[in-house]
């Protein structure tokens, strides 16, 4: 098994070698696959990420979600925590933390804490282990916030058969993943 530093290192490049259509077929199957899940279908509100670079996309999630009366709400980091503002506009965001899109504003704080929560990460087991990108962000806001229900998209080359962890890595609930497809030539 990798450690974690070399299997971040090998997940990103193959993210990084993945093709605009591909990440867009991908993401176009996983968002799919989530809208009709039973959590999805049953949560009040939607905790999710703003997708960046490589990842899988997630507008046309929290678009539908807002159609659907769920309220949606994106992580901000501020210092060493983050928390999850209520996003009623999902325009109203820029490049914060690390590059990474998040709200203009400061406030106002999500506050539903049977919320669903949409987990990114680099790399996943069957068990829901998870290895992220090493700032350890969501273990923290997850241990201050434990009934939340947890889910991570990833591609299929994201899913390993098992993942070494530390004690204080939180597991995501249900892992949903899909094939990339070759590029047609």
């Amino acid at each position: 098994m990798l450690d974690k530093r070399a299997l971040r290192r090998e997940i990103a490049a193959q993210k990084r070698a993945l093709s605009p259509a591909q990440i867009e077929a991908a993401s176009a199957d996983l968002t799919a696959q989530l809208l009709a899940h039973p959590l999805f279908r049953a949560a009040r509100s939607l905790y999710a990420y703003l997708s960046y670079n490589q990842e899988v996309r997630t507008a046309a999630i929290l678009r539908r979600a807002q159609q659907d009366g769920k309220r949606v709400a994106v992580p901000k980091v501020f210092g060493d925590e983050m928390k999850f503002l209520w996003l009623d506009d999902l325009s109203a965001v820029a490049p914060g933390a690390y590059n990474i899109p998040e709200p203009v504003a400061d406030g106002p704080e999500a506050d539903d804490e049977t919320a669903l929560v949409l987990m990114p990460g680099l790399a996943f087991d069957p068990e829901g282990h998870r290895c992220g990108y090493g700032g350890g962000f969501y273990d923290k806001y997850l241990a201050a916030h434990p009934k939340h229900v947890t889910l991570a998209l990833c591609y299929g080359f994201q899913m390993f058969s098992h993942l070494d962890t530390d004690a204080f890595d939180i597991p995501v609930q249900y892992v949903i993943s899909a094939p990339v497809e070759e590029e047609k030539v």
